[in-house]
C-alpha cells in the first residue's frame, strides 16, 4: 500500500479545518468523531438502564413499598410511587435490552470499532466513510424508537428481553400494543445499523492495512473486532428476520409463532438463540482483545502466546454457532441432541482457557504498572473467569435442569457482561481516553471507581448464586408471595444495597470523564509508552489520522523480549537494532 505525500495530506487537513460545525461533530465522517459519538450515545443509555436495575432491584428488597422521590409518576406506571407488577415486567425487558443492544454493543463494537481499527493498522480512514456516518445515525434512530416505547398506550415491550413466543405474539391490548411493536422495530433499524459497521470493518481490515502489516501482526484489538464484525454479519440476519415473522404475528394475521394458527413457539426459540449465542461472543470478544492489549502494555511485555491467542478467538467464534441448544434443555429436547449441545458447550470452554492461560503468562514476572485501566483488565480476568466457571453448570443438562431460569442464570450472565465486558469497557475508557480527547482521566478518581465498582458488584452478583441454588426464580415480581423463599429474603435486600452502591460508583466514573475533558492534564503522544500504531499519531490526530506518509510496519506489536522497561517498549513502527532504535 503506497504512501499518501505530505502535500496531499496537508490540503486534506485544510479542507477538513473549513468543515463548519455541523460536518464537523454532528455528521461526520471521520471514523474517530463517529466512535465518540457512539460512546457519548452508550454512556446516555446506560444511565437509563442503570436506572431502570435500581428500581428493580427496590421491588425484589422492599416489595410492594414507595420507591423514593417516585411519587410524581403517573398511573398506570406507579401506584402511589410503588412499582406495579405490569411495569417491574416493562423495566426488566428494557433494563435487559437496553444494556446490551445500546450499551456494551455500541461502546465495544461501535465506538472502539471505528476509533481505532484505522488508527492500529495504518489507514485513513474507514474503507466507506459515509457508510460510516450512517451506522451511526441510523444506530441513534433505533435507540430512538426504543425509547419512544416509553410513551405509548400499554408502555414498553415487557414479555422479557427474549420476548419469548407466544406472549411477545399477541397483542396485551385490545386493537395497538405499541410497546412490543416498537421495540422489534427498533431491533430492526438496529440490526441495519450494525450490518453497515461490519461491512466496513471486514473491508477496511482487509484491503486498508497499511504496508508491512500482515494479518498476523495485527494487535489482539483488532482480530477481535475482525472476528466480531464476521459475527455479526452472519447473526443479525437470523434475529432480523425471526423480528420480522413475529411483527407479521403481531400486525398482519399470520400464525409464525401462535400454536392456534398452527404455529410453533419454540421456532421462535431456535432462532432467537441461534443469534442469541454468538450475541455473547459479539458482546466478549472485543473485551478480550482490550484488556490483551491493555495487560501487554502495563506487564511491560508482549502477549503470550500472540498466535494462539488469535486462534483461540477463532474458534470461539466457530464454536458459538452450535452450541445454542443449551438455552432450551427445558424446552423438551431429545436427550441425545441435548447431549450434542453440552458437550460443544464444555468443547467452548477450552479456548476461553487459553486465553485465560495466556493472560497470566503474560502477567508472569512483568514489570506490571497498576495504572487504572490495568486494573480494570485485570478484573475483567477474574471476573471472567467466576462467569466462566459457573456457565460449566448450565452446561450440564442434568444441572442446568435445576438452576434453569433461577437467579443463578442472573449471576452467570452478569459476572460475563458486567464483570466482563464492562470492566473491559471501564479500563478501555481510561486507557484510550488520551488519544481520544487529548487529555489526561484522573487515576485518583479512576481506582476510587474501581475499588468501589468492583466490591460493590461482586457483592450484588455473587450472592445471586445462592438465590439460584435455594430456587429463587428470576423474573419474579414479590420474592414474598413465595414462602420458601421468606428466609432468604434478606439475602435479596443485600444484593440490593450493594446495587444501590454499583450504581451510585458510576457518578464517579461520569464526573471524572466530565472533569478531565474541561480541565485534564494535556496528554503526551504516548502517555503509557505503548507499542502500538495509535500512539504513533498526533495527540489528537486530525482527519487523515497520520500529518505525514503512513507508517511503515516492520513487526508485530508483539514481537519483542521481555520483560521491557518503559523506555524499551516502542511503537510499532519502530525497529530494534541492538540498543538502538531506529525510526521508519
Amino acid at each position: 500500500m503506497s504512501s499518501t505525500p505530505a502535500s496531499a495530506i496537508h490540503v486534506g487537513h485544510a479542507e477538513h479545518h473549513e468543515l463548519g460545525f455541523v460536518r464537523t461533530y454532528i455528521f461526520s465522517t471521520d471514523h474517530k468523531m463517529i466512535g465518540r459519538q457512539f460512546l457519548f450515545m452508550a454512556l446516555f443509555m446506560m444511565a437509563i438502564g442503570g436506572a431502570m436495575a435500581m428500581l428493580m432491584r427496590w421491588e425484589l428488597a422492599f416489595p410492594e413499598t414507595a420507591v423514593p422521590f417516585m411519587h410524581w409518576v403517573p398511573e398506570p406506571y406507579m401506584y402511589d410511587g410503588a412499582i406495579p407488577p405490569n411495569t417491574y415486567n416493562s423495566m426488566f425487558t428494557m433494563h435487559a435490552t437496553i444494556m446490551i443492544f445500546f450499551v456494551v454493543m455500541p461502546i465495544l463494537v461501535g465506538c472502539y470499532g471505528n476509533f481505532l481499527i484505522p488508527l492500529m493498522i495504518g489507514a485513513r480512514d474507514m474503507a466507506f466513510p459515509v457508510l460510516n456516518m450512517l451506522s451511526f445515525w441510523v444506530g441513534a434512530v433505533a435507540g430512538l424508537i426504543m425509547l419512544a416505547s416509553f410513551f405509548v398506550p400499554g408502555g414498553p415491550a415487557a414479555a422479557g428481553w427474549t420476548s419469548y413466543a407466544p406472549l411477545s405474539a399477541v397483542p396485551v391490548y385490545t386493537g395497538v400494543d405499541w410497546g412490543q411493536n416498537l421495540w422489534c422495530i427498533s431491533l430492526i433499524v438496529l440490526g441495519v445499523s450494525s450490518l453497515m459497521g461490519s461491512i466496513n470493518y471486514i473491508t477496511t481490515v482487509i484491503n486498508m492495512r497499511t504496508k508491512g502489516m500482515t494479518f498476523f501482526r495485527l494487535p489482539l484489538v483488532i482480530w477481535s473486532l475482525f472476528i466480531t464484525a464476521i459475527l455479526l454479519l452472519l447473526a443479525l440476519p437470523v434475529l432480523t428476520t425471526a423480528l420480522a415473522l413475529l411483527l407479521f404475528d403481531r400486525l398482519g394475521g399470520t400464525h409464525f409463532f401462535l400454536p392456534a394458527g398452527g404455529g410453533e413457539p419454540l421456532l421462535w426459540q431456535h432462532l432467537f438463540w441461534f443469534f442469541g449465542h454468538p450475541e455473547v461472543y459479539i458482546m466478549i470478544l472485543p473485551a478480550m482483545g482490550m484488556a490483551s492489549e491493555i495487560i501487554a502494555t502495563f506487564s511491560r511485555k508482549p502477549i503470550f502466546g500472540y498466535r494462539a491467542m488469535a486462534y483461540a478467538m477463532a474458534a470461539i467464534a466457530f464454536l458459538s454457532w452450535i452450541v445454542w441448544g443449551h438455552h432450551m434443555f427445558q424446552s423438551g429436547m431429545n436427550p441425545a441432541l441435548g447431549s450434542g449441545f453440552m458437550v460443544t458447550t464444555m468443547i467452548i470452554g477450552v479456548p476461553s482457557a487459553i486465553k485465560t492461560f495466556n493472560w497470566l503468562g503474560t502477567i508472569y514476572k512483568g514489570n506490571i504498572h497498576y495504572t487504572a485501566a490495568m486494573m480494570n483488565a485485570l478484573a475483567f480476568v477474574a471476573m471472567f473467569v467466576i462467569g466462566g466457571l459457573s456457565g460449566i453448570f448450565m452446561a450440564c443438562t442434568p444441572v442446568d435442569m435445576f438452576i434453569h431460569d433461577t437467579y443463578f442464570i442472573v449471576a452467570h450472565i452478569h459476572y460475563v457482561l458486567f464483570g466482563g465486558s464492562l470492566f473491559a469497557i471501564f479500563g478501555a475508557i481510561l486507557y484510550w481516553f488520551p488519544k481520544m480527547f487529548g487529555r489526561m482521566m484522573n487515576e485518583t478518581l479512576g481506582k476510587i471507581h474501581f475499588w468501589i465498582t468492583f466490591i460493590a458488584f461482586n457483592c450484588t452478583f455473587f450472592p445471586m448464586h445462592i438465590l439460584g441454588m435455594n430456587g429463587h426464580m428470576r423474573r419474579i415480581y414479590n420474592p414474598l408471595q413465595y414462602d420458601f423463599l421468606k428466609p432468604i429474603q434478606p439475602i435479596n435486600v443485600f444484593i440490593s444495597i450493594s446495587a444501590f452502591v454499583l450504581g451510585a460508583a458510576q457518578f464517579i466514573l461520569l464526573a471524572n470523564i466530565i472533569w478531565s475533558l474541561a480541565r485534564g492534564k494535556k496528554a503526551e503522544a504516548n502517555p503509557w509508552r505503548a507499542n502500538t500504531l495509535e500512539w504513533t499519531t498526533p495527540i489528537r490526530p486530525g482527519h487523515g489520522n497520520w500529518d505525514g506518509p503512513l507508517p511503515v510496519v516492520h513487526h508485530g506489536p508483539y514481537e519483542y523480549s521481555s520483560p521491557l522497561t518503559t523506555e524499551d517498549y516502542l511503537p510499532q513502527n519502530v525497529e530494534i537494532t541492538g540498543k538502538a532504535a531506529v525510526a521508519h
